[in-house]
């Protein structure tokens, strides 16, 4: 997976611009993710694409729209030194895999291979390892479902069985 490397203090304005928020369609605002801060990254991010930022990644307004517009985008999982508790929360609820790890070595296009359950980070381009505390098993769960909504949709099935 490749990586698109941030600096810290990314806000939610510039991930996604204001004036694009008149819809909650995300392919529609990942046509618009970072429009103004890196313009080329709708245009060239491929599904699985990783994102690795420095702190405070997601900071500003508590719009879930962010997270929409990057799972829209394709990108696998975003991977900061920390997160705005917000932006963090609105990710899982969407369905967007975040990890806290600092990653400062990490560069524009390099590989990197994850494993959620064991918390390793594999960078391929470099071979180095790095490891972070994998989510709570709960929270692996709505991941792997899609999110809150789906997760709950699903949950309601099985009862309903």
């Amino acid at each position: 997976m490749r990586v698109w490397k941030f600096g810290d203090d990314i806000d939610t304005d510039q991930i996604i611009p204001a004036e694009y928020l008149t819809t909650g369609d995300a392919a529609e605002l990942a046509r618009h993710a970072f429009a103004k801060l890196r313009p080329e990254f709708s245009k060239e991010v491929k599904r699985g694409d990783i994102i690795v930022a420095g702190a405070n990644f997601g900071c500003g307004s508590s719009r879930e729209h962010a997270p929409r517009a990057l799972v829209g985008a394709g990108i696998s999982c975003v991977i900061a030194k920390s997160f705005a508790r917000i932006f963090f929360r609105n990710a899982i609820n969407i369905g967007l895999r975040v990890i806290e790890a600092d990653l400062r070595d990490i560069e524009d296009g390099d590989e990197l291979a994850i494993d959620f359950e064991t918390g390793v980070i594999r960078d391929i381009t470099r071979g180095v390892e790095y490891t972070f505390k994998p989510l709570p098993e709960f929270m692996q769960k709505l991941l792997d479902s899609g999110g809150l909504i789906p997760y709950l949709k699903k949950q309601r099935a099985i009862k309903s069985q």
